[in-house]
C-alpha cells in the first residue's frame, strides 16, 4: 500500500508542511501510519480527506466548520458544492467581462469619455439590462437575444454598427446630407448588417426600430442622438424609395 511523507504531500498539493502539521495538531487531518521510528505517513484515504479540506477551504469555510462536516459529506457532495461555487464565480466574471467590453465599445463610440459618463452607463446597464426586451413577446425575445449586437459583445457585428454610427455622426458634423452618395453607402451597409442581425425579418426589424427611438432611460439601450436616428431613417428611405 502506497504511503506518503508529510514533505511529499506538501510538494504534491502545493501546501506548506507547517499547514499539514497544524491540521495534525488540531486533529483535522492526522496521518494514519507511523513507522517504528515515529515517522508519520499519509494513506490514500488521508489524501482524499485533504482534498475535501482544500475544497471546503476554497468555499471560505472556517476550519471549525470544516471539522464538523468533513466526515458527513461524501467527496462527490463536496465536489458538487465546489462546482456550484465555481459556476457562481464564472457568472460574476462573465458579467465583469461584459461590462468591460461595453466600456471599450463606448470609447469607440465617444471620443472623449468622462468618468461621470462611464459611471452612468455602467449603472444603467446593470439596472436596465434587457429591459427593452419587455416590448417583445417571448418568441421574438429569443431571436433578439441570440442575434442582436450588444455593447458587451466585442464581435464583428457590433464593430460594424459602431463604425456606421461614427460615420453618420461625421456626416452630420460636416453637413453631409443623408441623401448624398456617402449617405446612400451608409444606408446600404446599415440595411445589410440589419438583415444579418434580424435574419431578414422586416416586421421584427421595424418593431425594434420603434423601440430604438424611445428614450434610452426607458429602454436601457445605448443612447443614440435624435440627429443620428433621423439621419439613418432618411438615408435608408433615400435608397429604398
Amino acid at each position: 500500500m502506497k504511503r506518503w511523507t508529510t514533505g511529499e504531500v506538501a510538494k504534491q498539493r502545493n501546501i506548506s508542511v507547517r499547514t499539514l502539521r497544524y491540521y495534525d495538531q488540531i486533529q483535522l487531518l492526522t496521518p494514519s501510519f507511523k513507522d517504528d521510528h515515529g515517522k508519520r505517513f499519509y494513506s490514500e484515504d488521508d489524501l482524499f480527506k485533504l482534498e475535501k479540506i482544500i475544497i471546503l477551504k476554497s468555499l471560505s469555510l472556517p476550519l471549525e466548520d470544516i471539522r464538523m462536516i468533513l466526515d458527513k459529506l461524501t467527496y462527490k457532495q463536496i465536489l458538487t458544492s465546489h462546482y456550484n461555487y465555481l459556476q457562481e464565480e464564472l457568472s460574476k466574471l462573465q458579467t465583469s467581462i461584459s461590462h468591460t467590453a461595453s466600456l471599450i465599445n463606448m470609447i469607440d463610440l465617444e471620443e472623449s469619455l468622462s468618468w461621470e459618463r462611464v459611471s452612468e452607463m455602467v449603472q444603467n446597464s446593470r439596472k436596465n439590462a434587457k429591459k427593452w426586451m419587455d416590448y417583445f413577446p417571448e418568441e421574438e425575445k429569443a431571436i433578439l437575444q441570440e442575434s442582436l449586437p450588444n455593447l458587451s459583445n466585442n464581435d464583428k457585428t457590433i464593430q460594424k454598427y459602431i463604425g456606421l454610427l461614427r460615420r453618420m455622426e461625421w456626416c452630420i458634423q460636416h453637413n453631409i446630407t443623408p441623401e448624398s452618395d456617402e449617405g446612400a453607402q451608409i444606408a446600404s451597409e446599415l440595411i445589410e448588417v440589419s438583415n444579418e442581425s434580424f435574419q431578414e425579418d422586416n416586421n421584427l426589424m421595424e418593431k425594434f426600430w420603434e423601440v430604438r427611438k424611445l428614450p434610452a432611460e426607458e429602454t436601457g439601450l445605448y443612447p443614440i442622438s435624435e440627429e443620428v436616428l433621423e439621419f439613418a431613417e432618411r438615408c435608408i428611405a433615400y435608397v429604398t424609395t
